[in-house]
């Protein structure tokens, strides 16, 4: 790997020294327009949805992505998910299958009122009319069902492959609803919005809150929640982790840092704990902010950690205000990796000629969605197609806001 990476930086010496001159401010106004394509990064330039539009894209980086993601627009709703997995793909991609789905159940069928309807072959569903509202107890519920699906998964599947009990991912799930915005997290993905503050300058607020044992607030949660385990939170190789291993602190599966039936034998040494665990090290519990959208709230960014650990929250929301809206995620995520081969003193183009897995050496994989917020929608919602998108898998199909709602994948009533 060394020998590898000194071979690029020697052929592409008197490139990359003029390169790392540049200041970080001249590679976030970089337009990177090289012809040399990114074969790892896939983008949706811009869509609609029922109060705006938004723009999507992802890069990998790991071996097998990581990185799932969603965004599902209907009639009276937005939901947006970025779900960064770690140890494996399994509890993302979970996620991602799952996750709408309980949202839309506990919504449906629990805080709306409705109907009992019979289709035209006798079959009976529920019917929902317009009086129903979205709240958090709602999302909690959501996750809830999403991690006991998921340890369901783990218990049946660990026999014969018993690391899936050491596969997580982080959660960040946005939802607009009637002038409404909800953010619920597990874990370090981010949500940042961006409005105007005075002289009209954009200002970044973050949303979330990162659940990260780098923070001394994490820490000092920890501790309290575990008096008699001197070892909750251990430095190692210059980073904070909990029992050593993992630096999230909330999540979807790591069912061995959750479930002593889950504990790994010392045949796993990485995850291997010297004694079982007294009660869950990790929660699945998100943290869920709400609030009124404001006429100088912009638009929001929804972006895994891989975004963060590159730029920060001003320095994003600037880029979106600076640059048209068409193709805004991909300009992050490029802008991201430039501000990446910098650190290694390499360009972007030499980045992109670098293999997924290898790739992980330089970068996280990334997910960005940015959701623009038109107010004059928010009060009458137009027709925006009702669709589900997918991050990086590009699959686009009919939304499940309109199944669950009494209408057939071809928009057909089923009533």
């Amino acid at each position: 790997m060394l020998s590898w990476l000194t071979r690029i930086v020697m052929a592409c010496w008197r490139p990359l020294r003029r390169y790392a001159r540049m200041s970080k401010d001249d590679i976030l106004n970089d337009d990177d327009d090289s012809a040399i394509p990114d074969s790892l990064l896939w983008s949706r330039d811009l869509e609609k949805h029922s109060f705006g539009e938004f723009s999507f894209a992802v890069v990998q980086a790991n071996e097998a992505i990581e990185d799932y993601s969603q965004v599902e627009t209907g009639r009276d709703a937005t939901f947006i998910g970025v779900y960064d997995g770690h140890g494996g793909p399994d509890a993302s991609r979970f996620i991602s299958d799952h996750l709408f789905l309980n949202f839309m159940i506990e919504f449906d069928f629990r805080d709306m009122a409705g109907s009992l309807m019979y289709g035209a072959n006798g079959s009976a569903f529920w019917y929902a009319r317009e009086r129903g509202t979205i709240s958090e107890e709602i999302l909690r519920s959501a996750f809830s069902a999403t991690e006991d699906g998921f340890l369901t998964l783990v218990r049946r599947s660990c026999g014969i492959k018993p690391l899936i009990a050491a596969v997580g991912s982080c959660c960040l799930v946005g939802v607009i609803w009637r002038g409404m915005l909800y953010v619920a997290n597990l874990g370090d993905s981010r949500a940042v919005i961006g409005s105007l503050g005075r002289s009209s300058k954009i200002v970044a607020e973050q949303l979330t809150r990162d659940h990260n044992a780098s923070m001394e607030e994490v820490r000092q949660e920890l501790k309290s929640l575990h008096p008699d385990d001197s070892q909750i939170v251990v430095m190692k190789r210059g980073v904070w982790r909990i029992k050593g291993i993992i630096q999230v602190s909330r999540s979807i599966g790591d069912a061995y840092l959750k479930r002593p039936e889950f504990s790994l034998d010392s045949s796993f040494p990485r995850f291997h704990l010297p004694e079982p665990i007294r009660r869950p090290v990790l929660t699945s519990e998100p943290s869920i902010y709400s609030r009124v959208l404001r006429p100088n709230d912009k638009f929001v960014i929804f972006a895994s950690d891989g975004l963060w650990e590159q730029l920060t929250n001003q320095e994003a929301v600037e880029i979106v205000c600076n640059n048209p809206r068409a193709g805004i995620a991909r300009k992050l995520v490029k802008t991201a990796l430039n501000v990446a081969a910098r650190k290694r003193e390499l360009r972007y183009d030499d980045l992109k000629k670098v293999d997924k897995g290898v790739r992980r050496f330089f970068h996280d994989d990334i997910t960005v969605v940015v959701i623009f917020i038109d107010h004059e929608l928010l009060e009458n919602s137009t027709s925006a197609p009702e669709m589900s998108v997918r991050g990086f898998n590009d699959t686009v199909g009919p939304s499940n806001f309109n199944i669950l709602q009494g209408i057939d994948a071809n928009g057909r009533s089923t009533i």
